[in-house]
């Protein structure tokens, strides 16, 4: 039986806005309090573990260990850069400038869940949203709408125990585009995260919205890395979930002079290093048209992939490496692979890896991301300034940096803006502060204006106009 979309969505709106305004002036410590306990609630090992268990099962993507590391680490350091932040009342005050911010909440948030994510996903918007007062509605993917019911779930357990109104969290359960796109309709806010298409019909809903750009991440191998140290990291980024992060090296930029040590650092930490004459089968593989990437590659193990292509995988190998030359059309490797599969290009100057870098991430995954291996301060502030992407992560594993870490100071988030250049209104990692309006109170100061010589060089000010 077909569901009326506009009925169905409207339904759980009004829920949703029924219970948002019963805790739209909460006070900070109960709001602070009820976030703590959802948190928890998520992250606990058996919990952990049976959501990575029923996502892989659902999905057929990833792995459990690492699905089970994001509960751990991302919806863990989601709460922890939140958890002291001032979302309630005044949040910031300014006597010198007269001002005082007073936070408020935005409604009702539509948040389009990844399938590649979508065990973690849904807490961290969550508990974000309800950070900052709001009610939120979950949009899973086809493929994953029991994960997405179970975070639900646990989380409106939670609620109703502590006395808040469980419909602050919903999910989609029944989905089709008509839904989706009612659901981003009808709410104030939309959050998305998930492929190009989704986040270009979030901007084209008619509702603000914040999205995300397609992964591409490229990394540079200066001649000052160590490459048993590179290929650790990227090996360990690449091979995360089966490399379904959209933050996950896709490329390799090394030097030409270093391009067979590289090889060899990749193949000891368990690197295929695919020969010649099976480069095409796996291309045929991972493009059976051409163009299209195929989507029983997507979130794969290495065997599988390599059983696709026709291939015998030596035992060991935990990751492709793929040599390539070329960038753009007609060179589908030089893309996002979703998948253990790494393009190894060389470079002759340095010069000429940021444009190399540029050309890939304009071609597919503008804005995203990039990274560098060097002990060159110089070159990784240059290689910043140089690149159309919102991310240089240096000497890091990118899938697992990128989004925040515990080891450096990237905000922590589930959804990451890639600026103008990958059609996004935010280009930084996307959190709970994103999702609170402010107003600005102002009182009246001692007149600030400054005189003509304070703001212009004498030159400017002789310079004669008709």
């Amino acid at each position: 039986m077909s569901v009326d979309a506009k009925k169905y969505v409207k339904d759980l709106v009004a829920k949703a806005r029924a219970a948002q305004k019963q805790i739209e002036f909460k006070s900070q410590a109960e709001v602070d309090d009820i976030c703590a306990r959802l948190t928890r609630s998520g992250t606990t090992d058996a919990f952990a573990k049976k959501i990575a268990e029923l996502a892989v099962e659902e999905s057929r993507m990833g792995n459990v260990p690492s699905k089970i590391g994001k509960m751990m680490v991302k919806v863990k350091g989601v709460y922890a850069q939140l958890k002291d932040a001032k979302t309630v009342g005044i949040i910031e005050r300014d006597e010198e400038k007269g001002l005082v911010k007073i936070a408020k909440p935005i409604g009702v948030i539509g948040a389009l869940i990844p399938v590649t994510n979508c065990e973690a996903t849904p807490f961290g918007k969550a508990i974000s949203a309800i950070k900052t007062r709001n009610a939120i509605i979950l949009a899973p993917h086809p493929r994953s709408v029991k994960t997405g019911k179970l975070a639900a779930d646990r989380m409106r357990t939670v609620l109703k125990r502590h006395g808040w109104p469980v419909d602050l969290v919903q999910t989609l359960e029944e989905i089709s585009v008509e839904i989706t796109g009612e659901l981003m309709a009808q709410s104030d806010l939309v959050l998305a995260t998930g492929g190009t298409p989704m986040v270009r019909a979030a901007y084209s809903s008619g509702k603000p919205a914040l999205g995300v750009g397609t992964g591409n991440a490229v990394t540079v191998v200066d001649t000052t890395a160590d490459t048993d140290e590179v290929a650790d990291k990227i090996m360990r980024s690449n091979t995360f979930d089966f490399g379904t992060s959209c933050s996950t090296e896709n490329e390799c930029l090394v030097h030409e002079s270093m391009a067979e040590q590289m090889k060899t650092s990749f193949e000891k930490v368990g690197g295929y290093i695919v020969p010649a004459d099976e480069k095409q089968k796996f291309q045929d593989a991972y493009w059976p048209d051409g163009v299209h990437l195929n989507k029983d590659i997507v979130a794969q193990s290495p065997e599988r992939i390599a059983e696709l292509a026709g291939v015998k995988l030596p035992e060991g190998k935990t990751f492709f490496v793929v040599e390539e030359t070329g960038i753009g059309a007609g060179f589908p490797f030089s893309g996002e692979k979703l998948s253990a599969c790494l393009a190894l290009y060389t470079y002759k100057e340095f010069d000429q890896a940021i444009d190399m870098v540029n050309e890939i991430t304009t071609a597919l995954g503008a804005g995203h991301s990039c990274g560098i291996h060097t002990t060159d301060e110089a070159k990784a502030i240059k290689l910043g300034e140089a690149v159309k992407v919102a991310r240089v992560m240096v000497n890091q594993p990118q899938a697992l940096a990128n989004s925040g870490a515990w080891t450096n100071g990237m905000p922590m988030s589930l959804t990451l803006g890639c600026g103008t250049w990958g059609g996004n209104s935010v280009s930084e990692n996307v959190g709970y502060k994103h999702l609170m309006n402010t107003t600005w109170v102002s009182w009246p100061i001692p007149s600030t204006e400054p005189a003509l010589e304070d703001l212009f060089s004498k030159e400017v000010l002789d310079e004669v106009w008709d």
